[in-house]
């Protein structure tokens, strides 16, 4: 409510949901370019992936390759993969969690929160 007892100003509603909206599209276009880095087996693999869960890159060494375990490689690079989107998550949630909150939490209709 705005104080006085006034009814609340729809433009000016309207306007800052428009300016939460810009403010969403802009950090998704920022974890869109942004990439992070899982790794697993010590480094041996290495994932990147965009902030936004992109796989951009996977990164093997050679130590990592043996022919007659193929199983234990796959679980590195599983593992690598699974760190690099935990890692994305925790920068989604830096960038986006306070737009979420600014939205009241509930969001607004029509928002993805």
């Amino acid at each position: 409510m705005i104080p006085g007892g006034g009814q609340p100003n729809m433009q000016q509603l309207l306007q800052q949901a428009q300016k939460m909206q810009q403010d969403l599209a802009k950090a998704q276009e920022e974890l869109a370019r942004t990439e992070v880095e899982g790794q697993a087996g010590g480094g041996l693999v290495k994932a990147t992936v965009t902030g936004s869960g992109e796989l951009r890159a996977l990164a093997i060494d050679p130590k990592a390759v043996d022919p007659e375990d193929t199983e234990t490689l796959a679980d590195l690079v599983v593992a690598a993969v699974h760190a690099a989107n935990e890692n994305a998550q925790a920068l989604q949630q830096q960038k986006l969690g306070p737009l979420a909150q600014g939205l009241g939490g509930g969001g607004i209709p029509g928002l993805p929160f």
